[in-house]
């Protein structure tokens, strides 16, 4: 899988260094604190919320435990109404077909719209090495491009910046990447998203091409949604000649009823809205509206060896809300960009080890990217249980083995050894609290868990002591 950060340290590592940054603390501070309060309010509006909540699990589980039949019948469905359908293995292979599809057209640019598959599989730069341009149509998709950044938020990818920060950005790069930012701009909302619309317009009337990803497949009837907030998603899809999209095997539904959900939970966990500003849903091509050429790229990735998982596998239930996010304490402190990853915060924290592996060093401390405080379980409007994952991965990355986790392997199969023998047990016990004014502050080997806690005293005398004197 692409989508790694290169360069990018472990988890703690990055973290860290995060922390220290007030400004970026600051602004996830802010954004983070406004949305979740703005979304519990939309939550609470609707009575049936949990019925919801459960049916969109109830949907996604019944979709992945027959996914080979609806990915069948969705390709029948797309290929009848006028699209064609690709099936791509991994990153490469969805980059080489994307790469291929556009120089067909004789294009060398794309507008895009926000999708966090093509981040995935790294689609820009690749398209770049071919001598394609892609242009990212998103606002806040836009401020990190022409930041040369990386986003941090599934939701809001410049949730890290602030409104003066974004103005210097618009100054300093638009111009390269196209129209300039007018003279004079100022840090003001409504200014910056002007100047941004004036960026892009030129792009849209101009493209031929246009790039998105789908929140959603319907497998009936072989029609693809977009969820979006700007406007931006509708130009992208409707205005050029021809439209590829690349999803996520997991982002199919079986009906066209079952939208029905999704359409209610999405929004109020996403932008804490009632309805979604633009939903946009094409099915195939139609003569004289929008494109006249469409191909979905089927993209796994991953995702066929996530699915094997039966703990693991829930995590393809995934809807891109952002919900998790926002109420991470982890993740309000340290930012996107410490998970090393396009898919940041808690789902991020499983998501990512599942589909790429957990052999990087990176990958490999995600799964302890968590207090576990289950927050992320309690907001997520498919049920996924965040933090069962993050400890089926922990076990998985401990299994791997290491040296530290050798010795933890050695420790507890010592104490499994001692357990099982009540007379050694109770020797030992005798022995920790006779001994006890002698023990250490910390555990040899075991100072990334003892770094930031203190041992317990151990009392003048065990349970078991206790019990057989005066505890009867």
């Amino acid at each position: 899988m692409s989508g790694t950060f290169v360069g990018m340290p472990a988890f703690p590592e990055a973290a860290r260094e995060a922390v220290g940054n007030r400004t970026l603390r600051a602004n996830l501070r802010h954004a983070t604190h406004t949305i979740r309060d703005k979304r519990a309010k939309a939550v609470a509006e609707l009575a049936d919320w949990q019925q919801l909540r459960e049916a969109g699990k109830q949907i996604k589980d019944h979709t992945l435990r027959h996914l080979d039949r609806y990915l069948l019948q969705l390709e029948e469905s797309v290929v009848r109404a006028g699209g064609t359908v690709h099936w791509a293995a991994d990153a490469d292979e969805a980059n080489r077909i994307v790469a291929d599809l556009v120089k067909a057209t004789g294009e060398r640019e794309v507008v895009k719209v926000k999708s966090m598959a093509t981040q995935e599989i790294g689609l820009n730069e690749a398209l770049a090495a071919e001598g394609i341009s892609a242009y990212e149509t998103d606002l806040a998709e836009l401020i990190v491009q022409l930041g040369h950044d990386r986003p941090s938020h599934i939701l809001v990818p410049a949730i890290h910046r602030n409104r003066g920060e974004i103005r210097d950005i618009f100054r300093a790069e638009m111009g390269s990447w196209g129209r300039p930012a007018p003279d004079g701009l100022t840090d003001s909302p409504a200014e910056l998203a002007e100047a941004a619309r004036l960026h892009l317009r030129e792009k849209f009337l101009r493209a031929k091409v246009g790039v998105s990803g789908a929140n959603f497949m319907v497998a009936e009837t072989g029609t693809l949604v977009v969820f979006e907030s700007e406007g931006n998603g509708r130009m992208c899809l409707t205005l050029p000649e021809t439209l590829i999209s690349v999803v996520g095997i997991e982002k199919v539904i079986p009906t066209w009823q079952d939208l029905e959900v999704f359409l209610q939970t999405l929004p109020r966990s996403s932008t804490a809205e009632r309805m979604n500003p633009y939903t946009s849903m094409w099915t195939g091509t139609t003569d004289g509206d929008g494109p006249s050429v469409f191909h979905l790229v089927l993209l796994d990735n991953g995702r066929t060896d996530t699915l094997a998982d039966e703990v693991g596998r829930q995590a393809l239930r995934c809807i891109r809300c952002s919900a998790c996010l926002n109420v991470c304490p982890v993740y309000e402190r340290a930012g996107g960009h410490a998970y090393g990853s396009v898919y940041p915060g808690p789902i991020g924290a499983i998501l990512s080890p599942q589909l790429r592996g957990t052999q990087s060093e990176i990958d490999a401390s995600l799964p302890y990217a968590s207090s576990l405080c289950g927050a992320c379980y309690e907001v997520c409007p498919v049920a996924i249980d965040i933090p069962e994952v993050l400890v089926h991965l922990r076990e998985r990355v401990a299994d791997r083995g290491g040296k530290g986790h050798r010795l933890e392997k050695a420790a507890m199969k010592a104490a499994s050894w001692a357990m099982d023998r009540p007379a050694v047990l109770a020797a030992a016990e005798r022995a920790a609290t006779r001994t006890r004014r002698l023990h250490p502050k910390k555990l040899p080997g075991a100072g990334a868990w003892t770094d930031s806690r203190e041992l317990p005293e151990l009392p003048e005398k065990s349970f078991r002591d206790w019990w057989k004197g005066e505890g009867r």
